[in-house]
């Protein structure tokens, strides 16, 4: 990867000279406290996780949704089964996870507020930052406020690499870079290409899902819970020498024996250029990060546009994300319950199941409706996912309690 590695060292330089580079100081705060307690199995506080009530104007307004029988009240239990949430290993109601925010919380309030660039950047999210760089096995990691605002900095720092070399003009387009992107990539990824190739900094390919052979072609997901084929991916980068950036938000903690992510399930942490992710899933908390070099982690942080202009992660949300990846490494049994879900499910329903994400496509959207209807009855929230999330005529339900979808959304990258 030697030539991307000249890219952005000249990326550097011409920021150097027009004194553009920016970096985070650390406001300093004292050290969290010794490791929280772990426990060895589920305990009652996991029930949060999984149970939650909704009022009665709630309830008939959801059964009301779509259907002709608007306005009659049914009668339905108030309490029920949550399938549609991303706290996939319950961390989110862990003892430790709320203690660790209770007491940022009262030492340090919400924590100084203003850009991770200007004042709010702690210490703390320091700390985090080097954890997430250690699970991902990357040389350094940028915390964002979102998974989102996560991969709209990484495309506009990647488009920005042909501006600031171009120097003083457009590129031409044999200049700039070309991105190569899944057809079924999250939003957030569809969105920062679309702005970079707006501005003219990139030349934009989409690739069938999952399609390498299509991705080969092109060289001369989202909530389908199907795994990216990252083998295959691997050859073709080393064939070509592309930038390898992945979106794994659903595989990072649940996939791999540590909980590295999909990259880990696979074996090729060090195919991985750039690795994006999301604490508000596994994490049971909230915020997004990038694990990657520290030549990029420069780039992104003095060009990536939502991460510059965005309010850092409040002190005692990060507090907390540093007491689930702990409980995490130490609570490897929450990984292993996942997989066995997983392989419960597929037993029952006789679907063929590989990720913990089941998506169940119905069709029309009354028809999704009318399903989503019946679910609630049972006790079931599974909420229908419709469009823009889905396309016409393909909405879905997808199961998430404690299941996740485990592959990561793909990009290539060609200079």
């Amino acid at each position: 990867m030697a030539q991307w590695d000249a890219l952005v060292d000249a990326a550097l330089a011409r920021l150097a000279s027009r004194s553009l580079l920016r970096a985070t100081r650390p406001i300093a705060l004292a050290p969290p406290p010794a490791p929280p307690e772990t426990f060895p199995g589920p305990g009652p506080w996991d029930r949060a996780a999984v149970e939650i009530r909704l009022d009665r104007a709630t309830l008939n307004e959801w059964l009301a949704e779509g259907s002709e029988a608007s306005g009659q009240e049914e009668e339905v239990g108030e309490k029920l089964i949550l399938f549609s949430g991303n706290d996939y290993m319950g961390l989110s109601s862990h003892p430790a996870i709320r203690g660790a925010a209770m007491k940022a919380a009262k030492e340090y309030g919400m924590g100084p507020r203003g850009s991770a660039l200007i004042c709010g950047y702690t210490t703390y999210h320091k700390l985090v930052e080097e954890s997430l760089a250690a699970l991902k096995k990357k040389e350094d990691c940028l915390l964002c406020p979102t998974g989102f605002s996560a991969n709209m900095a990484v495309m506009t720092a990647l488009g920005n690499i042909s501006s600031l070399l171009a120097v003083g003009r457009k590129p031409a387009e044999n200049e700039r870079i070309a991105v190569f992107s899944d057809a079924l990539n999250h939003a957030s990824i569809i969105d920062g290409i679309r702005l970079v190739e707006r501005q003219q900094e990139v030349v934009a390919f989409v690739y069938k899902h999952c399609d390498m052979s299509h991705l080969d072609h092109l060289f001369l997901f989202s909530m389908d819970g199907d795994f990216s084929p990252f083998p295959e991916l691997v050859k073709l980068r080393r064939k070509y020498g592309f930038l390898l950036v992945i979106d794994d938000a659903h595989g990072t903690l649940v996939c791999g024996e540590n909980g590295g992510g999909a990259p880990e399930l696979f074996e090729c942490e060090n195919d991985i250029d750039i690795s994006v992710g999301t604490l508000s899933k596994a994490a049971g908390c909230q915020g997004g990060f990038i694990a990657c070099s520290t030549r990029w982690k420069r780039l992104i942080q003095s060009r990536g546009r939502s991460f510059i202009f965005s309010t850092a992660l409040p002190v005692p949300v990060v507090a907390s994300v540093h007491a689930a990846l702990y409980v995490s490494r130490e609570e490897k049994w929450r990984r292993s319950v996942v997989w066995r879900h997983v392989q419960y499910f597929a037993s029952l329903t006789k679907l063929n199941i590989t990720s913990p994400i089941i998506s169940i496509v119905v069709g029309s959207e009354e028809a999704a409706l009318r399903a989503g209807r019946h679910m609630l009855r049972s006790g079931f929230h599974a909420t229908p996912i419709r469009p823009p999330t889905v396309a016409n005529n393909s909405q879905c339900f997808s199961f998430f309690r404690r299941h996740h979808k485990a592959g990561g959304c793909t990009e290539a990258v060609a200079p």
